[in-house]
């Protein structure tokens, strides 16, 4: 995940310790999904996953919905991820934050249960615009 820009401007109080991500930290994730194909297409599901930004560790839940236009081996598809991470960052407790990702990419499907994807988009969350690339096997 590169990141980007601040979402906020904030006009900084007396307890105010900076932005959540105030190195402009780049970071990996590591996400488990779980979800059911509908008519070879559209991939509801819902999925966990482990946050690493530069230093600052975290964990995310949500819910993703992706659709592959075409049901062909080699295909762009689009998605849409929507819920919660956690970061224990310089604030005491870390700081909590919804989630929010639209991006697209293609998948390649060996057969019709394994695949792999490249996705990207842009996913805001934690005060930050951040773009993640994503490299995945479906099965």
């Amino acid at each position: 995940m590169f990141y980007q820009f601040e979402s906020v401007q904030i006009d900084p109080g007396p307890n105010w310790k900076g932005y959540h991500l105030n190195d402009e930290q780049n970071g990996i994730d590591v996400n488990f999904i779980y979800g059911a194909k509908i008519k070879d297409r559209f991939f509801p599901s819902i999925g966990l996953g482990y946050l690493n930004f530069e230093r600052i560790h975290g964990v995310s839940i949500f819910s993703e919905f992706e659709y592959s236009i075409f049901k062909t081996k080699f295909t762009p598809l689009i998605n849409l991820r929507l819920g919660y991470n956690h970061i224990w960052n310089q604030y005491e407790n870390g700081t909590g934050s919804a989630l929010g990702e639209f991006g697209g990419g293609m998948k390649y499907s060996f057969n019709d249960e394994v695949g792999v994807y490249l996705k990207s988009g842009l996913l805001i969350t934690q005060q930050a615009f951040i773009v993640p690339v994503r490299l995945g096997i479906s099965f």
